[in-house]
């Protein structure tokens, strides 16, 4: 008698579990990039506030300027404060602009011994403040890298709000010509990996400047 009620038990499980196969269920939400804007309103904050206030929350640092003069003072002054006196620089425009507003970079050939690289970006992404840079520029890919303190020049048009409007930035830019690397620097290097405790400048530059230009 145990035994058939135990066949009777493991039959009415199984025709639950078939019945259950069988129902249909609501399909989960799916998320969907192109979807109507009105979902989600675009934010209201002008984009060159809105990456100063996320790169400075991911440690970096912002610097203002009108124009090219003050951006190259700019530059001098945080040079002599810190006491950058190796500087790389594969920039010519930069190299140019400096020497034009009076200022001689004290240039610095070794990535490897450097006190601070200086480069341009692709363009400035404020929803992450972030740095988008590619091995298209002069200085390649391991400017921003490998030197302990990274400067980045920057104008104000090159702003978008997103990643999304980065990457299309690029693909007008460049076309079907795309560089090899393109890559995102959000703030500077940090690892979680040490018992778990937060450490700045352990892989990559232990602090990154964005000197934008109106």
């Amino acid at each position: 008698m145990a035994i058939s009620n135990n066949s009777n038990s493991r039959a009415a499980m199984l025709n639950t579990i078939e019945a259950a196969l069988k129902a249909k269920t609501a399909k989960p939400f799916i998320h969907k990039s192109n979807a109507n804007p009105s979902v989600v309103p675009l934010a209201t904050i002008p984009l060159l506030q809105q990456f100063t206030i996320n790169f400075t929350k991911l440690l970096g640092n912002v610097i203002h300027s009108q124009s090219q003069a003050q951006t190259v003072k700019n530059l001098q002054t945080i040079c002599i404060a810190n006491n950058y006196t190796k500087i790389f620089c594969a920039e010519t425009a930069i190299i140019n602009l400096c020497h034009a507003k009076g200022w001689q970079l004290p240039l610095h050939n070794n990535l490897a011994t450097c006190h601070v690289s200086i480069t341009t970006c692709e363009c400035l992404v404020a929803r992450t403040g972030s740095l988008m840079l590619s091995s298209a520029l002069p200085q390649g890919r391991t400017a921003s890298v490998y030197a302990p303190v990274h400067i980045c020049v920057a104008k104000e048009a090159q702003l978008v709000y997103d990643i999304e409007d980065a990457w299309q930035k690029i693909h007008l830019k460049y076309g079907k010509n795309l560089p090899s690397s393109i890559s995102l620097a959000t703030g500077p290097s940090r690892t979680a990996d040490i018992e778990k405790t937060l450490v700045v400048g352990v892989h990559g530059p232990k602090e990154v400047f964005c000197f934008i230009e109106a």
